[in-house]
């Protein structure tokens, strides 16, 4: 079996091939990719190259195939996974391989470490630790992009889980945000930032009674208020607020008197930029849990904080990076009950667009790139459909879908697109 995928060589060294699948193993599983969400970790990755911790230090020589967030159906399946798996079934991945009883600091993932599997390829073969770990994970929703975005969505979802809280006169941490509590997610309508709100909006289990939601592009704040509106939230039993703190004489006060002065129970921080993780701080809570999310890029990453409240108001801190197979199965669930994660999706693309959107991945405006494997497709933005359908019955029909879906994709947009992809014109 052929497959053409984007494999990395080193750093910034991205190439587009086609080359031979070899025969799957009995313990093995050959799939059909098709649609893989970009993620900044892939820009992350292929900007260091082997300096970093997921790719093999002889990638110059052993290419592998990039793209973690991905979903398809199942082609062959290998005789020892016959009984749980069969051919057809559709599929997402857990990259984040937890190997509970292997080697200490094993790293290896899908779309960082391995030759035959990755998202951006057209054809992958799933390897035996995948299946044993319980890593291929069934999908049995419509469509394929609530699939690849279940992966960025168990990420907020691992946060959440994440966060602690202490128990006076004890050194019980109860782990999760505060149910009934006030929560703010701070340049927080970013993809990540989207996926948290959504999340939130449709937990069941838990929630906070206040949520706030900042960011200094007062644009992109509007555009979350659409997709994510003060009607639902309320009738969530949340107060959704959305804040643009660059208006904001003194932005650490003007938060504190939205929480009514007492702080904040728990902080996301979606940005790695210092003066965000310092204001989080700063309007956290007596016993307070300020989660930083945002992955930075730079290893020397600091940013002060107030040691006094560390001591006599209990402000603490996580990080998180990633969610894990639980979460992501939690993800699947709450989809199948009505969260749909479009909102996270603002370019649409084929293959041939994986190595420049990955590779300038920070200098692209909007959401989430959504990628089709077997489609020829420039990036593009789905709020550009309707000027290119001017000229392009494909692009004019996907607007037309869009439209009556808020401006966001949709399975029907998904399903048009892969249906009618020869005619695109590329």
């Amino acid at each position: 079996m052929k497959t053409k995928a984007v494999r990395l060589y080193g750093k910034a060294d991205l190439r587009l091939e086609e080359f031979e699948l070899p025969k799957i193993k009995d313990n093995e599983i050959l799939a059909k990719v098709v649609c893989d969400s970009l993620c900044m970790s892939s820009y992350k990755a292929a900007s260091q190259g082997s300096d970093h911790k997921r790719i093999p230090d002889d990638v110059d020589k052993n290419p592998i195939i990039i793209g973690h967030e991905f979903a398809g159906e199942l082609v062959e399946v290998g005789s020892k996974w016959t009984s749980e798996f069969k051919p057809g079934d559709k599929f997402s991945i857990q990259p984040a391989l937890n190997y509970k009883n292997g080697p200490v600091g094993v790293l290896s993932a899908p779309g960082y470490s391995y030759h035959h599997i990755g998202g951006d390829a057209t054809y992958v073969i799933i390897p035996n630790e995948v299946m044993e770990l319980g890593c291929l994970l069934p999908y049995e929703g419509e469509g394929f992009y609530p699939a690849s975005l279940s992966e960025p969505l168990s990420c907020v979802i691992g946060a959440m889980h994440a966060n602690y809280h202490t128990t006076p006169g004890s050194y019980i941490h109860n782990m999760e945000i505060v149910d009934g509590g006030k929560m703010a997610l701070l340049a927080g309508v970013g993809p990540m930032g989207l996926a948290a709100i959504n999340y939130v909006l449709h937990r069941d289990d838990r929630k906070p009674s206040l949520l706030v939601v900042t960011d200094i592009d007062q644009d992109r704040l509007d555009r979350a208020a659409t997709l994510y509106t003060f009607e639902f939230a309320q009738s969530r039993g949340i107060e959704l607020k959305y804040v643009n703190t660059s208006v904001m004489a003194d932005p650490v006060k003007g938060l504190k008197d939205i929480s009514g002065e007492g702080g904040y129970d728990d902080v996301f921080v979606f940005a790695p930029v210092a003066p965000v993780v310092e204001q989080a701080d700063k309007i956290l809570g007596f016993d307070g849990c300020l989660n930083f999310f945002a992955g930075p890029s730079n290893p020397e990453f600091s940013a002060t904080m107030n040691f006094y409240n560390i001591h006599y108001a209990f402000t603490h801190v996580v990080g998180t990076s990633g969610g894990n197979t639980d979460d992501m199965k939690e993800g699947l669930a709450v989809m199948a009950k009505g969260l749909d994660p479009a909102g996270l999706v603002t370019h649409i693309g084929g293959m041939n667009a994986v190595i420049d959107t990955t590779l300038n991945l920070p200098n692209i405006p909007g959401g989430k790139k959504l990628i089709y494997n077997h489609v020829e497709m420039p990036l593009t933005a789905i709020a550009d459909f309707k000027e290119i359908g001017k000229n392009n019955s494909v692009y004019s029909l996907l607007a037309e879908i869009c439209d009556r879906n808020k401006g966001l994709w949709s399975v029907e947009a998904e399903e048009m697109l892969l249906a009618n992809a020869k005619s695109l014109g590329y």
